[in-house]
């Protein structure tokens, strides 16, 4: 897998009647290859996975291979806490046409020992044919995926090929990349840190802020691995707020929120994710409109 650049990890919209709006995400997914997106993630955290039946897991996996139409990899997120049920589903997404890759998240809730993670991705990943990126999130599974036992992972799985690193550790992810081969992708998982994981060594980005502006994460992301960092940093500048105001309240609630302003979609969500407060979505929009989000070519409500 030489993927290097920036990835959107979509978010998954869903009708009044809390279906899943297939025309919505088929849109979604088309603007951003057709906006320069390297690659687009289906069913990660920011795609309220978690609420997801089979049946929609799968619904959603299939629109955004059929909205990418080849031109772009797609990865199926398969993440589970039962490693049983994470290799189920990374044995389904692994026979949905378009599918390039798989991720797959710590286990959470279960905290296991780095022993109990190494086992559980060495599972997923000798499951199926397909490159596996391994997704470290701490904040969400209450465990950490430290260096050495994904050194151990590549050497037992060799068709783990990635890691999407969202510790907010750089030191740890420098680490990482030091003990890797070049051949390694270690991914920023954070819009923050994005910039310095490629500093560092990294190859790109997997991004929540660029389901709002592809063209300029993915432009940023492209800069700053040609060494432009000039360009880079000042598409950062320029939107760093917004990125920090994703995370305002528990992701995708704001992102959600603002693509419902930009017209792209409704604003509904499964419980226990709520819409944000009145005063995040205050803060929300004008903050959308200051960074031009706002405005007439975008605002085409559905």
């Amino acid at each position: 897998m030489e993927l290097r650049g920036c990835g959107t990890a979509l978010v998954t919209p869903f009708r009044a009647d809390q279906s899943i709006d297939g025309q919505a995400l088929f849109d979604l997914a088309r603007w951003q290859v057709e906006s320069g997106m390297d690659w687009l993630v289906a069913c990660g955290t920011t795609g309220e996975t978690p609420t997801l039946e089979d049946s929609e897991w799968r619904q959603v996996i299939r629109i955004v291979a059929e909205a990418a139409a080849g031109r772009v990899p797609v990865w199926a997120g398969c993440s589970h806490n039962s490693t049983r049920h994470a290799v189920a589903k990374a044995e389904a997404a692994a026979q949905i046409p378009g599918v390039t890759a798989l991720l797959t998240a710590n286990p959470w809730y279960n905290k296991p020992t780095q022993e109990g993670q190494f086992q559980h991705f060495r599972a997923v990943a000798q499951a199926v044919p397909l490159p596996v990126v391994v997704y470290n999130i701490p904040s969400r599974s209450g465990v950490n995926l430290e260096p050495a036992t994904l050194v151990r992972l590549i050497e037992a799985a060799p068709n783990i090929e990635g890691v999407k690193e969202s510790s907010g550790n750089i030191v740890q992810i420098a680490d990482l990349i030091t003990q890797t081969l070049p051949s390694f992708r270690v991914y920023s998982g954070d819009d923050l840190l994005a910039l310095a994981t490629v500093g560092v060594g990294g190859s790109g980005l997997v991004s929540v802020v660029s389901n709002l502006i592809p063209a300029e994460t993915a432009g940023m992301i492209r800069a700053a691995l040609n060494g432009d960092w000039a360009a880079a940093l000042r598409v950062q500048r320029k939107y760093f707020r917004l990125m920090q105001g994703l995370f305002k309240e528990t992701s995708p609630g704001p992102v959600k929120a603002i693509l419902a302003m930009m017209g792209r979609m409704g604003e509904h969500y499964r419980l226990p994710m709520v819409p944000v407060e009145p005063a995040t979505r205050a803060y929300l929009e004008k903050l959308a409109d200051e960074m031009g989000l706002l405005t007439p070519q975008t605002a085409h409500a559905r």
